[in-house]
């Protein structure tokens, strides 16, 4: 295989993660996945939420392909598809758990336009503390903060968190 078709398969592979990463997470994650996802979307108390329970199952592809394609004489396009699922997996790690969600200390501030608006659409989704009425299900793509803003007051704020210091009615808490 040439080079640069290992390479258009790699780049095609992680563009195409960003399509099975919306459908899992709107239709698996945020429906009977839930009972896992549920705890990404509370206060995490520790190291661990049962939602890191997805990085496993979403990472047996990736082995399998790598495995099969490196050593079990499969197609060698294979290990470029479960290196991009790994790369997609990693690039999601760095920006997810770290960046946005801090899991590790850091002091990075974004600065790009489009590194805000990824973070800001990811905590417009993260408002919404129950299964439905989310907003921005994608990871490398979000529509513009208004808009999901805009969505989400149509939707009468339905399962929005109530800010610190309100009861869910709207009264202020003593």
């Amino acid at each position: 295989m040439s080079w640069i078709t290992s390479l258009l398969l790699f780049v095609a592979t992680i563009i195409g993660m960003e399509g099975f990463a919306y459908v899992a997470h709107r239709w698996i994650m945020h429906g009977p996945g839930w009972f896992l996802h549920a705890s990404h979307h509370r206060p995490r108390h520790g190291n661990w939420e049962l939602n890191d329970l997805y990085a496993a199952i979403f990472a047996v592809p990736s082995f399998v392909l790598l495995l099969g394609g490196a050593q079990l004489g499969w197609w060698p396009g294979f290990i470029w598809i479960g290196a991009g699922i790994a790369a997609y997996g990693a690039i999601y790690f760095g920006f997810h758990d770290i960046i946005v969600h801090k899991r590790l200390n850091h002091r990075y501030l974004p600065k790009s336009v489009y590194m805000k608006r990824i973070i800001q659409a990811h905590r417009l989704h993260h408002v919404v503390e129950t299964k439905g009425g989310n907003v921005s299900f994608g990871f490398l793509y979000a529509p513009k903060p208004e808009a999901l803003k805009a969505e989400l007051k149509r939707r009468g704020h339905a399962g929005v968190r109530a800010p610190a210091g309100e009861s869910a009615s709207g009264a202020t808490e003593r």
